[in-house]
């Protein structure tokens, strides 16, 4: 019996759990695209794999249903894979491992890939069904959105009919999202000397944050561990003589991070006054940082008792590195004139590491805007301050903004729909975060676009709930909405 058994309507969320139980994080995706091939093949759907492991799986129109559009449903199969540090789990191999509590279901020290495994389930549901009634159904499910939406960038829709389509990559119940900010991947480069210095060897952990998606949450203005860390190494590197051994923080480049850790090199005649600075250091910034983000910490505890000799970064770069990043713009960097409460532009400083082998430090940020020309802006400033530090870059996974359409028949249909089950209007929104949207409409001409979801908070984290009753409701309305004709 699986954790979701109990639960209805059984198909959403039995498909739910057999989808967490294949590990489906970005860039491993092979296992469940094949997973939805074979479901396509049980029941003699046309499919279609391509190249990148895109899935489309289509399903023709129920009786009376020929006439009607056809509608999309899209989503993605990859999740954003994280764990707790201590949890002995490779999520490459290992499936996630589901439990509830009250109306929540979560993954035990894990993220739970409800962005975008819901949405897959929901598909499933649909397509296994044999008493709903619907068009012709055209399920889209692409890879590796997470890390740059390089399955949506790469995907061939010639075989689709329909140019209605909606995306079920969203996560608040009852907002109905209408358009959404584009976005850009900037990997940095930035060379090190290095040296043997004898001395006492510290680790540093900035640790306890709240982190969250760097599009649906960067309003918030929570604290990213990495930016935090160069500033603790800044303040360091201006009192005492420090060298950098290691350095790393983050999992993905779309999650704030929530913890980084470094260990540094310090003369044993420093040990006091090292001591000093950190405990300095963690009192302003908890008390920077005590509502938007309560339970930071920064711990610091000697790796070995003695004075040792190490191979480490040079105190000069050391230095440099601790600049570059207390340089670096973080966060939000303009709100949106047109629409109160938007964010405008944001980047996010999401993977950093300090690459031993190639003697480098190398950092990865999500850039996002609304207005192309001020995401190109904020990519630029990121690549001048490389090069200022010596440095070099690349850009990848450079994506469209999804515009507004102000003349949306299948919205109005959609908002019909919702008033007629729910007694009130939907909200319409605009997002910061990226959705694929605005590359698909790009391959369909005219499409029509709506993208809603069940509640789930806490996404790209080891603490993402996703609700089971929103879930229940969010299904509800598909099959009413499907079952909506527009010719009778």
């Amino acid at each position: 019996m699986g954790v979701l058994s109990g639960l209805e309507p059984h198909k959403v969320f039995g498909f739910f759990e057999e989808i967490c139980g294949i590990p489906h994080g970005s860039g491993n995706v092979k296992e469940i695209s094949d997973y939805l091939v074979q479901f396509a093949k049980d029941r003699q759907l046309t499919w279609v794999q391509d190249e990148l492991n895109n899935v489309i799986i289509v399903k023709e129109a129920t009786k009376g249903y020929d006439q009607e559009p056809a509608i999309i449903l899209q989503g993605h199969m990859d999740m954003v894979a994280v764990k707790k540090p201590k949890l002995d789990m490779d999520m490459k191999v290992e499936g996630l491992r589901l439990a509830v509590k009250g109306d929540l279901i979560y993954a035990q020290d894990t993220s739970l890939g409800g962005d975008d495994g819901i949405a897959v389930a929901y598909a499933l549901a649909l397509l296994d069904s044999t008493n709903l009634a619907h068009p012709r159904l055209e399920v889209v499910i692409t890879v590796d959105e997470e890390t740059g939406m390089e399955g949506a960038r790469g995907i061939d829709l010639s075989m689709l009919k329909g140019r209605r389509m909606v995306n079920l990559d969203s996560e608040e119940e009852g907002i109905f999202l209408t358009s959404c900010a584009g976005g850009a991947a900037v990997h940095a480069y930035v060379p090190y000397g290095s040296r043997e210095k004898e001395g006492l060897l510290y680790r540093i952990s900035v640790e306890g944050f709240l982190g969250g998606h760097s599009g649906a949450e960067i309003h918030k203005e929570r604290g990213n561990s990495n930016c935090l860390m160069g500033r603790v190494l800044y303040k360091l590197t201006k009192e005492v003589p420090v060298c950098l051994e290691s350095l790393q923080g983050g999992l993905a480049d779309n999650a704030i991070p929530r913890q980084t850790t470094a260990t540094v090199i310090i003369s044993q005649d420093d040990q006091k006054k090292f001591e000093e600075i950190i405990a300095s250091v963690a009192k302003e910034i908890r008390t920077e940082l005590a509502v938007k983000d309560p339970d930071v910490a920064i711990a610091v505890w000697p790796e070995e008792g003695s004075v040792c000799n190490h191979i480490c970064v040079d105190e000069e770069s050391t230095a440099a590195l601790a600049a570059y990043l207390v340089a670096l713009p973080n966060g939000v960097q303009a709100m949106s004139a047109d629409v109160p409460g938007l964010v405008e532009t944001s980047l996010n400083l999401g993977i950093m590491k300090l690459d031993r082998q190639e003697q480098e430090l190398v950092c990865d940020f999500s850039v996002r805007s609304c207005i192309a020309s001020a995401k190109q802006s904020l990519v630029e400033k990121v690549c001048a301050v490389t090069e200022l530090a010596g440095g070099c870059y690349s850009v990848t996974g450079d994506y469209p903004g999804w515009a507004y359409r102000a003349d949306s028949p299948f919205r109005e249909k959609m908002i019909r729909v919702y008033q007629r089950m729910y007694g009130k209007m939907p909200e319409i929104q605009a997002i910061h975060a990226g959705l694929e949207c605005g590359i698909l409409a790009d391959k369909l001409d005219d499409l029509d676009c709506i993208s809603i979801g069940p509640d789930m908070k806490d996404i790209h984290t080891t603490e993402e709930t996703l609700s089971i009753s929103s879930t229940v409701r969010v299904w509800e309305y598909l099959v009413e909405l499907l079952a909506e004709k527009d010719f009778v």
